[in-house]
């Protein structure tokens, strides 16, 4: 295991697992790379899965019929993804899960940790220490979006809008990668639901924070790991 798998694994649910349990739910799990704007599960998969976020950041997200789309979760170094999946029947995937940056995931096998949590009473509990924190995780994130600051608001529309125009086809190299989110001040006020001159000193606050860039072009997102981090909404992500 590397130095990067290891701090993933103490980040998550599962650094409570002995040294030789954790052996055995790794069994077979393979590292793989996900370019920025590059799919991990689409919405509608049915295949059990369980993966943990070694790099980068993640994002989980509905799509609405006309193509608009919810972030519901931003996942970081230590987060889980795919628990629900082990134990749900049938099991439909309601989210996609897409690289806002070029990150890196240690992809578990389903089989081996579905068999040892049935067994282990250990990996059962780790489990089910995830799931109940997704859960608690949704419920905030009904209050968090009604109740959000300005400034969270103004963050997470932001890294929405960047999501969904980053590009998965250029091997996550390069200024084709950069996150921009194409808004302008007035459109940003508007989506989310304020005046101009506030989002205004937002933007001068993250510009202050060394976050964002502003432009003709659009606002870059400097540094999209440190904007999802704080904001104040998925505590637990």
């Amino acid at each position: 295991m590397d130095a990067e798998v290891h701090s993933a694994v103490r980040a998550s649910h599962l650094r409570a697992l002995p040294a030789e349990v954790l052996e055995a739910v790794t069994a077979g799990a393979v590292c793989v790379s996900v370019p920025a704007g590059g799919v991990t599960h689409r919405e509608g998969e049915s295949d059990p899965h369980l993966e943990l976020v070694v790099e980068g950041v993640v994002r989980v997200f509905v799509t609405a019929p006309d193509g608009r789309t919810l972030t519901v979760r931003y996942c970081r170094p230590g987060a889980l993804l795919g628990g629900a999946s082990l134990f749900a029947s049938p099991f439909a995937l309601p989210a996609t899960a897409q690289a806002v940056v070029d990150a890196e995931v240690l992809r578990l096998s389903a089989d081996v940790v579905t068999r040892l949590a049935s067994r282990d009473v250990r990996v059962a509990g780790a489990l089910l220490e995830e799931l109940s924190e997704r859960v608690l995780q949704f419920m905030h994130e009904i209050p968090g979006g009604a109740f959000a600051s300005v400034r969270q608001r103004v963050a997470r529309h932001l890294l929405d809008l960047a999501s969904d125009r980053v590009q998965p086809d250029t091997g996550g190299r390069g200024p084709e990668t950069e996150l921009v989110a194409h808004v302008s001040q007035q459109g940003l006020a508007d989506a989310v639901g304020t005046v101009r001159e506030v989002v205004v000193r937002v933007l001068r606050d993250l510009r202050r924070d060394g976050l964002v860039r502003t432009g003709r072009d659009g606002i870059v997102l400097l540094d999209p790991a440190r904007l999802t981090h704080g904001q104040g909404w998925n505590p637990g992500s």
